[in-house]
């Protein structure tokens, strides 16, 4: 039998009973009522004395551990999730924009280049069950495609790229048969190999993918590690969250270097909040000013 629920009172007798320090019981219980505790468990985790050992945790917290602060890293993860949100899916609208734009203009006559053999055969043999399916179908601007030319087997690709996901049309970027297309796509972007770009492609599909589902950024590990490029990369950041930062940066100072700029002052501006307010903190934080 599995663990039994507690009620906001036994999780506030836990936490003092591990040695968590709480300086205001009513406003924990509140936070905790809001936030949740198995939610607020990945924020004081860094405060513990096994930290960052997870096979032989001891749930026993540092003298020095306060609720407060563990709250206050909550809150500095859920901002660097909102500030970084809108520059990914900058990002995201720039590389689908380019995509559809170079190859829609390539192969002028042939609007559904996406599912024609261009394309690798096995991407494009799964195309309507995997990404136009039924559920596809439902999105406005399509359905009324299709209402309006029923013979269509696929809307032109400046429609049916706008509603697919990130993933599968970095899926379809990946499927492409011609190297040269590629290539010119990566170029746009500053990159000279195509391996990289991919590299950084999926980079910034598995941040944006921890912003929409509310994961853990301040200390973040890539599947994937960095591939050396324009972005750099210092072996240490290979696989966390300032190298993959980098990779945002370099793309979005290719999109708009006053945009670029802007990111980085609102997360540097968000970090100097947390050293200032939460020093006790920054032990258990990279340097997002080194960016």
């Amino acid at each position: 039998m599995g663990k039994r629920a507690t009620t906001v009172d036994e999780q506030i007798e836990i936490l003092e009973s591990r040695g968590l320090h709480i300086g205001d019981k009513d406003k924990a219980k509140e936070i905790l009522q809001d936030i949740g505790y198995y939610r607020l468990g990945f924020y004081l985790f860094p405060f513990e004395k096994s930290y960052p050992d997870l096979k032989s945790r001891t749930h026993e917290y540092l003298d020095s551990a306060t609720f407060e602060d563990a709250v206050f890293l909550y809150y500095f993860d859920f901002d660097l999730r909102l500030i970084l949100s809108r520059y990914l899916n900058r990002i995201e609208i720039a590389f689908r924009t380019e995509l559809v734009y170079y190859l829609s203009n390539k192969y002028k006559d042939n609007s559904i280049w996406f599912a024609d053999n261009i394309i690798d055969k096995k991407y494009v043999a799964d195309f309507e069950k995997k990404v136009y399916n039924t559920d596809f179908k439902r999105y406005p601007s399509i359905r009324r495609h299709h209402q309006k030319y029923p013979n269509d087997r696929f809307a032109p690709a400046w429609k049916t790229l706008e509603f697919m996901t990130f993933g599968a049309v970095l899926k379809l970027y990946e499927n492409l048969k011609e190297k040269d297309d590629k290539i010119h796509i990566a170029n746009k972007f500053g990159v000279r190999q195509v391996v990289t770009f991919e590299n950084y492609m999926h980079s910034i599909r598995h941040i944006r993918n921890a912003c929409a589902r509310g994961l853990l950024l301040y200390d973040m590990k890539l599947p994937q590690g960095l591939r050396k490029g324009p972005a750099g990369r210092d072996p240490k950041e290979r696989y966390n969250i300032i190298g993959a930062l980098r990779v945002v940066k370099y793309m979005m100072e290719i999109i708009s270097v006053h945009r670029a700029n802007d990111m980085i002052n609102e997360v540097a501006s968000l970090y100097d909040r947390l050293c200032k307010h939460a020093p006790s903190l920054i032990p258990f934080i990279l340097n997002f000013r080194v960016l």
